[in-house]
C-alpha cells in the first residue's frame, strides 16, 4: 500500500505531503486544483511514467526542478523511491528499503546498459509494470460502470488487454516478421522463396520443352555445317594457289610504278638541264660585244670625270671672284666723290680707282655671272654624258660577269650548248605519254642504263603470271567470303541453339536444387503458420484457453467480493461467446438481469469485477486502487451506493496482503459527509501552488 507521497514543485504543487492509511482516502476539490496530479506523482515516482506530454511539463512554472518521493509497503516490507527532474530534462532516481532507522539502497539512476535501473528494481519488487498498474489499480473517469455498461465486444477487448492477449498479437507480428525475414534470407540466398515454387515448376517444364524442340534443329544444322566446311576448304585451296600470282602481279605493278617514277624523274631532270642550258644561252648570247667595250668605256668615263672636275673648279673660282666684287661694290657705294673730294681723307681727287668705281664693278659682275652660267651648262652636259657612259659601263660589267658566271669564254661554247639542247629534246620526245603500256616501257627503257635494268626485271616477272586472270581470282575470293559467311551464320545459329540447350539444362539443374531447398522452406513455414493459427491467434486455442481461465478467475474473485458486500447477488459468471463476453448474475440459482439491479448493486457488481481484474493482474503486492472521479455520470442514488460499497470494502482484507487501500479523487465532497471515511484531503488552487488540508 502507499503510505505517503511528497511533492516539490511538481506540476501545480509547490510543497505537498500526503499520508495514507488502510481503507479509503479521499481527495476533494474543484477541477484544476491538482487532485489528479497525485496519480502522475505516483506513476512518475514508481516507474518514471505519467500522462503529461513531456517530462519538463512536470516542473511547476517558474521553478528549475521538481521531485516526487513515494513511500509504500509490499509483502510486509517498507520502501521509498525518490525521482527528480530539472529544467534541462536531467533525471535522477533512488530506490531504498527502510529497515528500522536504516535505508538500504537497492537501485539508483536508470543506466540500463550498466545493469542499473531503479524502475526495473521497483517492477521486480511489485510484480507489475506501469501498463499493468494502470489496468489493475487506476480507474480513470467514467471507467467504473463502463465495465458492466460496455458492449460485449468491448468487454472482450478489455479482457484481452488485461490478460495480455496483445502480447500474443505482438508475438504473432514478431512471428510474421521472423517469417518475412526468413523469406528474405532465403530470397537473398536463392533469388526465390517458397511463394515462387509454382513459378519455378512451370519454368522447369518450359525449359524441358525448349530442349525437346531444339534437338532436331541442332542435328539439321550439324549436316549443313559439314557441307559448307568442305566448300570453304576447296575454295580456300584455289585462292591460296592464285594468291602467289596475285602477289607477283602486285610486284609487277610496284615495279612499273617504280619504273614510271624513275623515267618521269629522269625526264624532269633532263628538262631542267635543257631549261638551264637554254637560260645560259639566252643570258650569254648578247654579252660578248658589250663585254669587249668595257675597257674603252671605262677610259672614256675617266676622261669625262676629269673634265667635269676642271669645270667645277673654274666655277668655284668665278664664284669666289664674284663674292669679292660684291664686297668692292658695297665699298664703292660708300666711296663716291663729294665735290671732287675723297670721302675718306677729304683730299681733292680727279677720279677713283676702277676697283672702287660702281659702273666698272657692275660690268665685271655681269661678265663673271655670264661665265659661271656658261660653265654650269657645260658641267651639266658633261654630267649627262657621264651618266650615259656610266650605264654602258654597268652593262659591260654585267655582261662580263654573266659570261664569267656561266664559265663562257667564247661563242663556240654557246654553239655547243645549242647542239646539246637539241639532242636532249629529241631524246625525251621519243618517250610516249603513256609509259605503262608494253611499248611505252620498252621505249622509256632507252632513257638510260638504270631504266633498262628495271624494264628487264618487269619482263621477267611477267613470264611468271602467264594465264593468271585477276577478275577470276577476285570472283573466287568473293565466293570464298560468301561461303565463309554462310558457314559463320550456320556456326552462330548452331552455337546459339547449343547454348540454349546448355543453359536450359543448367537452369533445370539449378531449379531442381532450389526446389529441393524451397520445399523444405515451405514445410517449415507451413509449421510456423500452424503455430500462428493455433498459438498466437487471439481467437485460437491458446488465447481462448487463456480467456477461459481469466474469466473463471475473475468470476470467482468477483463472486468472493460480492459475498463480502452482502448483496443479493451471490455469484457472477463471465463467459466467452463467438465474438463477445457475457456477464451473468445469480441470486442463488436464479439468473438476475443486470439492468434490473439497483444503483448500489450495479456499483457493487462493477467494483467486484474491477477488483477481480486487479487480482488477476497480481496487484496484491501494492494492494491499492485509485478511482479518479468515480461519480462522473452517476446519479445521486448510485453515488451514495458507491460510498456505501467503498465504506464496506475499507474493512475487507485482501488475503495475505491485508486490507485494500482506496484513493478516491472527486469534486463531490458532500457524498462523504455521512460516510465512515475519515481520511479526506481538501485541494485548493493558490498563487503559491496547490494547498492541501486534511478535513
Amino acid at each position: 500500500m502507499i503510505t505517503s507521497i511528497e511533492l516539490g514543485n511538481f506540476i501545480s504543487h509547490s510543497e505537498t505531503k500526503l499520508d495514507f492509511e488502510d481503507g479509503v482516502t479521499v481527495f476533494v476539490g474543484h477541477n484544476g486544483a491538482g487532485k489528479s496530479s497525485i496519480i502522475d506523482a505516483i506513476t512518475f515516482g514508481l516507474f518514471g511514467e505519467h500522462t503529461r506530454k513531456s517530462n519538463k511539463s512536470l516542473i511547476r512554472r517558474g521553478t528549475s526542478q521538481a521531485y516526487v518521493k513515494v513511500r509504500f509497503s509490499a509483502r510486509n516490507r517498507k520502501y521509498e523511491v525518490t525521482r527528480k527532474i530539472d529544467a534541462k530534462g536531467t533525471l535522477a532516481a533512488q530506490f531504498v528499503e527502510i529497515q528500522g532507522d536504516q535505508e538500504l539502497v537497492k537501485a539508483a539512476g536508470e543506466r540500463r546498459q550498466f545493469g542499473e535501473s531503479t524502475t526495473h528494481e521497483i517492477e521486480t519488487t511489485l510484480g507489475l509494470d506501469f501498463q499493468k498498474l494502470k489496468i489493475a489499480s487506476i480507474v480513470q473517469q467514467g471507467e467504473l460502470n463502463s465495465i458492466i455498461k460496455a458492449k460485449p465486444k468491448e468487454f472482450k477487448e478489455l479482457l484481452n488487454a488485461i490478460i495480455g492477449i496483445d502480447k500474443l498479437d505482438l508475438a504473432s507480428e514478431n512471428l510474421k516478421v521472423a517469417q518475412k525475414n526468413f523469406r528474405q534470407t532465403i530470397y537473398k540466398k536463392f533469388g526465390y522463396d517458397d511463394t515462387h515454387i509454382p513459378l519455378l515448376t512451370v519454368e522447369m517444364q518450359e525449359k524441358r520443352q525448349e530442349i525437346k524442340e531444339s534437338e532436331p534443329h541442332l542435328a539439321e544444322l550439324q549436316n549443313k555445317k559439314q557441307t559448307k566446311a568442305k566448300e570453304v576448304e576447296a575454295l580456300q585451296h584455289q585462292v591460296d594457289t592464285d594468291s602467289a600470282k596475285e602477289s607477283i602481279l602486285k610486284q609487277i605493278e610496284d615495279r612499273k610504278s617504280e619504273f614510271t617514277k624513275y623515267v618521269r624523274d629522269a625526264i624532269i631532270s633532263i628538262q631542267k638541264n635543257i631549261t638551264e642550258k637554254e637560260r645560259k644561252i639566252r643570258d650569254c648570247q648578247d654579252c660578248f660585244e658589250m663585254a669587249n667595250k668595257k675597257d674603252e668605256l671605262e677610259y672614256t668615263m675617266h676622261t669625262i670625270k676629269t673634265e667635269i672636275e676642271g669645270t667645277r673648279k673654274k666655277i668655284t673660282e668665278h664664284e669666289t671672284k664674284k663674292a669679292i666684287l660684291n664686297e668692292h661694290a658695297e665699298m664703292a657705294k660708300k666711296l663716291q666723290l663729294q665735290d671732287g673730294k675723297c670721302p675718306v681723307c677729304d683730299s681733292h681727287v680727279d677720279k677713283l680707282n676702277p676697283v672702287f668705281q660702281v659702273e666698272h664693278l657692275k660690268l665685271e659682275q655681269e661678265n663673271l655671272k655670264s661665265q659661271i652660267k656658261s660653265l654650269e651648262e657645260k658641267r651639266q652636259q658633261t654630267a649627262k654624258i657621264e651618266s650615259e657612259i656610266s650605264e654602258q659601263v654597268k652593262k659591260a660589267t654585267a655582261a662580263k660577269a654573266t659570261l664569267d658566271a656561266h664559265s663562257i669564254q667564247n661563242k663556240d661554247q654557246i654553239s655547243a650548248l645549242i647542239s646539246e639542247v637539241a639532242s636532249q629534246k629529241a631524246q625525251i620526245q621519243k618517250i610516249p605519254l603513256t609509259i605503262a603500256t608494253s611499248g611505252g616501257l620498252l621505249e622509256a627503257s632507252e632513257i638510260d642504263s638504270h631504266a633498262k635494268t628495271l624494264y628487264e626485271k618487269i619482263e621477267s616477272l611477267q613470264k611468271d603470271i602467264v594465264g593468271f586472270v585477276p577478275s577470276e581470282f577476285l570472283k573466287t575470293k568473293s565466293q570464298l567470303e560468301t561461303t565463309k559467311n554462310e558457314l559463320s551464320k550456320i556456326d552462330q545459329e548452331y552455337g546459339a541453339i547449343t547454348q540454349k540447350i546448355t543453359q536450359a539444362s543448367q537452369r533445370i539443374e539449378k531449379i531442381n536444387t532450389i526446389l529441393v531447398e524451397l520445399n523444405h522452406v515451405k514445410e517449415y513455414l507451413t509449421k510456423l503458420d500452424e503455430i500462428q493459427d493455433n498459438i498466437y491467434n487471439r481467437d485460437g486455442p491458446v488465447a481462448t484457453s487463456l480467456r477461459s481461465w481469466a474469466l473463471s478467475t475473475i468470476s470467482g474473485k468477483a463472486s468472493d467480493y460480492l459475498a463480502m458486500l452482502n448483496t443479493k447477488i451471490h455469484r457472477i459468471t463471465l463467459a466467452e461467446k463467438t465474438r463477445d463476453i457475457s456477464i451473468t448474475c445469480y441470486s442463488k440459482n436464479t439468473i438476475i438481469d443486470i439492468d434490473s439491479l439497483s444503483g448500489g448493486e450495479q456499483v457493487s457488481v462493477a467494483l467486484s469485477l474491477r477488483l477481480g481484474m486487479t487480482h488477476l493482474l497480481g496487484s496484491s503486492n501494492l494492494n491499492f486502487v485509485i478511482l479518479d472521479e468515480p461519480t462522473t455520470h452517476l446519479d445521486s442514488e448510485r453515488r451514495k451506493s458507491l460510498v456505501r460499497v467503498l465504506s464496506q470494502l475499507s474493512d475487507i482484507s485482501n488475503g495475505n496482503a491485508g486490507p485494500l487501500q482506496f484513493i478516491i479523487i472527486t469534486h463531490d465532497a458532500e457524498i462523504f459527509e455521512d460516510s465512515s471515511v475519515e481520511k479526506i484531503y481538501q485541494f485548493e488552487s493558490s498563487q503559491d501552488g496547490t494547498k492541501v488540508a486534511l478535513l
